[in-house]
């Protein structure tokens, strides 16, 4: 059995999604369910059980027996509000639990692969490196994210099982709906064109034009992918970027839009926001050295080409459906 935490979110569920294309089915999922959409991202996927993620914890802390057909855990559950500032909250939700299940694992030696953020690295003066050089976290988010690293740091080297942290950067793609005002750009402008406006972006911050602020984009089909291949590889217990290693401006993001969408619609800006200031990453873009190192060979979807995918997707109904 594999199990996935966060299985009905964003990422979580194209790992389930990905998981269902190698014939694997033999998956606990682990979420909350509670408001929102979030539940219509199962409805496509194939899976064994789904438990809440309060029941989860208490099987992993308080059963003994519990773990001994778990082939591998992949941790995607977090509350991933980047305007969430209740930095307790954060630190129980991501921290504590993370360290539970960390603690759990190394204890029947299952492997895990866990999301950290690209966010700990804060506005990048030092490099996107995997590297306490670089850690720069600007919110409560980042903060846990980057916490959780640091501790599971601590374990790299003794555990008996695989244990690999994913710094996701930029993800965008299918079955992030649910995730409304923190879903991706790409996301955003296609609700606003489907009700007639066009793409609008940030005026320029920190140096940078309007919409020229950038971003390592990283479809989500190709994160699944890594996860996937971290399980199955050799590679060593570690933290890695998961981005693409190449930025693309908001501006290009807009325009393989509007040409996705084969519109002909204009992208206007609007001022930034006062409460970002400070605290909103104006450019990103990953170091894959040490994932390439590793052995990693899947390459990325072409970025126009995902976009375009996206779209068609979008146009299709949002979701995955047992039947495409």
């Amino acid at each position: 059995m594999i199990i996935v935490t966060g299985g009905a979110g964003f990422i979580g569920s194209n790992i389930v999604r990905a998981l269902n294309e190698r014939s694997r089915t033999d998956i606990m999922i682990v979420d909350d369910l509670n408001g929102g959409d979030k539940y219509k991202n199962l409805v496509g996927l194939r899976f064994m059980d789904y438990q809440h993620k309060d029941d989860f914890l208490k099987l992993v802390t308080g059963n003994a027996a519990f773990g001994s057909n778990v082939e591998a855990i992949f941790h995607q559950g977090a509350c991933s509000d980047t305007m969430e500032y209740d930095v307790n909250l954060m630190m129980r939700t991501n921290y504590d639990y993370s360290k539970e299940l960390l603690r759990f694992c190394i204890r029947k030696q299952i492997p895990l692969i866990y999301a950290s953020s690209a966010s700990v690295y804060g506005m990048g003066k030092k490099g996107f490196r995997e590297d306490e050089a670089c850690e720069m976290p600007l919110n409560p988010y980042a903060f846990s994210k980057l916490m959780f690293d640091r501790y599971a740091r601590q374990f790299f080297n003794a555990a008996k099982s695989k244990i690999i942290g994913l710094r996701y950067f930029n993800v965008f793609g299918p079955q992030e709906s649910h995730k409304g005002k923190m879903a991706s750009i790409f996301y955003q402008i296609y609700k606003r064109m489907k009700l007639g406006g066009g793409p609008r972006l940030f005026k320029g911050t920190d140096g940078y034009g309007d919409g020229e602020q950038k971003r390592d984009f990283i479809y989500v089909k190709d994160v699944a992918k890594i996860n996937l291949w971290c399980l199955e590889s050799d590679v060593a217990n570690g933290i890695y970027n998961c981005g693409t290693g190449h930025a693309h401006t908001f501006n290009a993001a807009a325009k393989a839009m509007i040409e996705s969408m084969h519109s002909k619609m204009r992208t206007t800006y609007c001022d930034f926001p006062d409460e970002l200031r400070g605290k909103y990453q104006s450019f990103t873009e990953a170091d894959m050295k040490n994932l390439t190192a590793a052995g990693y060979k899947g390459g990325f979807t072409n970025f126009v080409i995902a976009v375009e995918e996206y779209c068609r997707f979008l146009d299709a109904g949002g979701y995955y459906t047992l039947g495409r």
